[in-house]
């Protein structure tokens, strides 16, 4: 059986092309390797062709593309047989839509809000204008909506098997309201001139049947279906008849018919770009193709979890990964259902291992929920950068980014105007939504109802342009003091910048936001409506700081991109080897069974490219100088049409930090990696939304830039450049190296189970996805493994560009963590004192349970040990020893342990030890 809490985790992408089967065959491999739970991507049935799995069709089976049912038995098989748990990613925020896939969403176009799926979704059914009828706007066409219809691209169609009617606009399926079949079948016998027939005479017999309003109905449609497809000779008559409804721009009087059909549905097709200011139902993020589902409503959540429950009941799930949970209404409402479900399924006794997807900005803390073990990561992610840069090296970057961008290095100002950009292109739709459903609360009553729509507007806007984090989490009950404080705080710095009269209206907010306004002896508003903002605002900030910080802010402040992490900051001023100690000791206490992440299919780059890339700020003045002469060397190949510059003076500075992150360690770089960079230049300029962006591309700048890398990655148009880039890279690269070796130590010994992102045990030098989501040779990295059963350490050091050096530690330290479960799982976190002239480069700490210990030292800053990137390091380089008093390990003798020693190996060293005598740590509660 594997532990109930894992010891370590490997994410597997699992996609059409690795599914059920190929997770299966690597099962030996990662048990050898030393994990002790799998980590999946979604498994749930989901768009046909998903490389990700997170648009979710049917929560109801397993993905029919990764092998269904039969596929994941075969898995839980080979996961049983090797004593390896399972953990799921799961997504109860939101589902798949649009296309003819998702079951629900179908149900819901056809009968609107009498579809029993109605409630599952987040739709503000009465938003739509100049419509008699509420309904659902469907952001799908290509062009305008004239256009589509007169070119023929929207057809009625009729399906014999099922006898029903639908609109098709290509790939997607627009089911038709049984309502309107009457009138379609009379309109179809007139065209096929089919009145006399047989068939015919049956045809308008059935569509005479049924008269009133909203006939057939739910109850009778199936009825009607059935008859209607059983009628001999209906097929041939209706596939005639349709012609009156075959639009084309020179066929006005079908074009018109077609229309006034698609008029009266519970849905209004429009061009995509009408989503950000028109859409009327809840997105994840602003990815049209995903809903936003309401688990709140009990029945939902029962539906969309039946299977997770089967799978615990079944022994088959061990533990479970929450996507996106500041996209629900209530997450500790949630986590409570879930905690019971999952007791429910396996009994109160057992432990369930549950993580989620939580951002937390700088010095967040992360709220407590039912069942919770901690999140998946980031925030460790990011403290452990942060401790590796150079802060001098990050105050001398400082000046160099004043100079390329021309603006002061505070994040804070670029924060801001992403919020704006988003708001007026993105997310207004959404915040149409709050701001007039604010308005109906002022209205409701007569002290209020004097503060306008549009003043309304612009204080909510300066609110959540200064909300610093991702989300409150209030609940029905009101809010705590610590997200009172917050609303508070955020409303001072919204009202410092309102320059109009104020007559109170931020106090309305204020209270609004908080439900203050509901209690006993205030002025009377809408329960319902006060409970739906203030709740309805927490899901949207969460999105709005993603797409203006991760999505925007990220891909504009170019300083250091090793710092561009999610749940990081960019203008990081580093952290010091005390403030590390200080956050670990305080997550020993807190959250020691959360994950700790360094590359997941989230992040911006690889982490092998990040940690090369944080190494700039052990070089910052050769770094400098490097590309003030590449932008000389290059400049001939910019793009200068105008006032256009391809790339910006600031994009080509993040295309230098780029390049060193990615460059090849053996060989030089082939087509591949020019078209790599291509891509994943065109994602940061439209992320950037400067020059060009997803919803306006600007092609030629997105052309000059394509040309421009094309061009400096040419020996023969840039054999200078690209000789001093190979130089400074193969000098990076060895800094990075390092440095990734002691992120790694870090990861597998610190408070929290390490997770390791698939692929990631030989250097991963990817970039943001898709490129980090690119096939695994598994096989080259089972036969490595079964040749380094005694590593020579000494060897690997001089082959490490080849990654076995990397592999090798990695099972090195994971066999530890093993033998070493309760240390590491249910330790304490204790600093050790390092002293001497390189103190400052080495982190040194115990994990200790009772009188079994683990002494971990690593090394940073290897700049001053390798000549600048030029030499591996030599042990006897490193004057400094760590206090070890009340240690005890085999071949350690006295209180001061020399780094030299320690550094036997490699620079980063895990010891064994023994304590002096047993502390009795707090005992930690391990629940279901």
């Amino acid at each position: 059986m594997p532990p109930a809490i894992p010891i370590a985790t490997y994410r597997l992408q699992l996609t059409a092309d690795f599914g059920f089967d190929e997770a299966a065959a690597v099962v030996p491999y990662l048990k050898a390797l030393g994990i002790t739970h799998l980590y999946a991507s979604p498994v749930m049935k989901a768009r046909k062709g998903s490389t990700h799995g997170y648009d979710t069709v049917d929560h109801s089976q397993l993905s029919p593309e990764l092998g269904g049912e039969a596929g994941f038995a075969r898995l839980s098989e080979a996961l049983g047989q090797h004593d390896l748990g399972l953990i799921i990613d799961f997504v109860p925020n939101h589902v798949g839509v649009h296309f003819a896939d998702n079951p629900w969403w179908l149900d819901v176009l056809e009968w609107g809000q009498a579809s029993p799926h109605a409630n599952s979704f987040d739709i503000d059914w009465d938003q739509l204008a100049y419509r008699a009828r509420g309904g659902v706007l469907l952001p799908i066409l290509g062009s305008s909506y004239g256009e589509a219809l007169e070119r023929g691209e929207i057809e009625l169609r009729y399906d014999p098997d099922e006898g029903s009617f639908s609109a098709w606009y290509f790939e997607h399926r627009l089911p038709i309201a049984p309502e309107r079949y009457g009138e379609i079948l009379r309109v179809i016998v007139k065209e096929a001139d089919a009145a006399e027939t047989e068939a015919g005479k049956r045809l308008l017999a059935l569509a005479a049947r049924y008269t009133g309003l909203r006939r057939p109905n739910r109850k009778e449609a199936p009825g009607f279906k059935s008859e209607l497809k059983e009628i001999a000779g209906a097929a041939d008559i209706i596939s005639r008849g349709l012609a009156a409804y075959r639009a084309a721009k020179d066929r006005p009087a079908q074009t018109l018919a077609l229309h006034h059909l698609l008029e009266r549905q519970n849905y209004k097709l429009g061009h995509w770009r009408l989503a950000s200011s028109d859409i009327n139902y809840r997105r994840f993020f602003d990815v049209n193709g995903l809903a936003g589902l309401r688990v709140e409503d009990p029945g939902t959540f029962a539906a969309t979890h039946r299977l997770v429950k089967q799978l615990v009941a079944d022994g088959r799930l061990q533990g479970i990964r929450l996507d996106h949970i500041d996209g629900l209404r209530d997450p500790a409402q949630y986590c409570q259902r879930l905690r019971r479900l999952v007791r429910d399924a396996q009994g109160k006794t057992k432990p369930f291992y549950t993580v989620i997807e939580k951002i937390l900005c700088e010095h967040e803390k992360l709220p407590h929920f039912a069942g919770v073990r901690g999140t998946t990561g980031y925030e460790w992610m990011n403290v452990i950068t942060q401790v590796l840069v150079d802060p001098q090296g990050l105050e001398a970057l400082d000046e160099t980014w004043r100079q390329v961008s021309n603006r002061s290095p505070r994040l804070a100002p670029y924060v801001k105007e992403a919020k704006r950009r988003v708001l007026e292109t993105l997310l207004t739709s959404e915040f149409t939504v709050l701001t007039r459903l604010l308005a109906r609360i002022a209205n409701g009553h007569y002290s209020t109802r004097d503060f306008s729509a549009d003043s309304l507007r612009q204080a909510l806007e300066l609110y959540v342009l200064h909300f610093p984090v991702y989300r409150t989490y209030l609940t029905t009950a009101g809010a705590t003091a610590h997200d009172r404080k917050l609303i508070e705080d955020t409303i001072a710095r919204a009202r410092a910048e309102w320059f109009a009269a104020d007559e109170g209206i931020f106090d309305f907010l204020r209270d609004a936001l908080t439900m203050d306004l509901l209690k006993p002896g205030r002025p009377p508003h809408s329960t319902p409506r006060v409970r739906r903002f203030a709740l309805k605002v927490q899901q949207f900030t969460g999105p709005m700081m993603a797409k203006s910080l991760e999505d925007t802010a990220f891909y504009q402040f170019h300083r250091l991109l090793a710092l561009n992490e999610v749940g990081g900051d960019p203008a990081s001023t580093g952290l010091t080897v005390p403030a590390f100690h200080e956050a670990m000791r305080a997550r020993a206490r807190e959250w020691p069974l959360g994950m700790t992440a360094t590359a997941t299919h989230d992040t911006k780059r690889g982490e092998d490219a990040r940690a090369r890339i944080a190494a700039l700020s052990e070089i910052p003045g050769e770094w400098t100088s490097a590309v003030s002469r590449w932008k000389v060397l290059n400049a001939p190949h910019l793009a200068l049409h105008g006032h256009l510059r391809a790339p910006s003076a600031t994009f080509e500075y993040m295309l230098y930090q780029t390049l060193l992150g990615a460059w090849p360690l053996q060989g030089p770089p082939d087509a591949g990696f020019v078209e790599r960079i291509q891509a994943y230049a065109l994602k940061a300029a439209r992320e950037g939304k400067e020059e060009t962006s997803w919803l306006n591309p600007h092609e030629a700048y997105e052309n000059g830039i394509k040309s421009f890398i094309e061009k400096i990655l040419d020996p023969a148009l840039s054999g200078e450049f690209l000789d001093a880039l190979q130089t400074l890279a193969r000098r990076l690269a060895l800094l990075g190296a390092l440095n990734s070796l002691s992120q790694l130590t870090l990861k597998a010994t610190l408070p929290g189970v390490p997770d390791f992102y698939q692929g990631t045990e030989f250097w991963d030098l990817s970039l943001v996805d898709p490129d980090n989501r690119r096939p695994v040779d598994f096989s080259a990295r089972d036969t490595a493994l079964a040749s380094l059963q005694a590593p020579d350490w000494s060897g690997l050091s001089r082959t490490w560009p080849d990654g076995r050096l990397k592999l090798a530690w990695t099972r090195r330290l994971l066999r530890q963590r093993n033998e070493l479960g309760d240390v590491f799982a249910q330790g304490d976190y204790q600093p050790l004192e390092v002293r001497g002239t390189h103190a400052e480069h080495v982190i040194a700490f115990a994990r200790r349970r009772g009188r079994s210990a683990a002494i971990v030292i690593v090394g940073r800053r290897f700049a001053p040990f390798t000549q600048a990137g030029r030499e591996w390091p030599a042990r006897e380089s490193f004057d400094a020893t760590v206090d070890i008093t009340g240690y005890a390990a085999a071949g350690l003798a006295g209180n001061a342990l020399p780094i030299a020693q320690a550094f036997r190996d490699l620079p980063a060293a895990v010891i064994a030890a023994r304590a002096a005598s047993a502390i009795r740590p707090a005992r930690q509660r391990v629940s279901a």
